[in-house]
């Protein structure tokens, strides 16, 4: 099974407050041409999960290093 990594653990690897980040997340997800892994993967009401080394990993810490 592949390894998932979820919002929480990325939030405490790069110290980013939880709340902001799903905030950003959703951002980025209604912006489909610059995120598309991101808004293709999310679903409303669900939580925030990838798998390890996958694109949408890689689009979610692009996201949250942003200031």
């Amino acid at each position: 099974m592949a390894d998932i990594i979820t919002l929480k653990e990325l939030c405490t690897e790069l110290k980013v407050d939880p709340r902001e980040a799903r905030e950003k997340l959703r951002a980025a997800a209604k912006d489909p041409k610059n995120f598309p892994e991101l808004a293709k993967a999310h679903k409303p009401r669900t939580s925030w999960q990838w798998v390890k080394e996958s694109a949408g990993e890689k689009e979610a810490r692009s996201v949250l290093k942003t200031n």
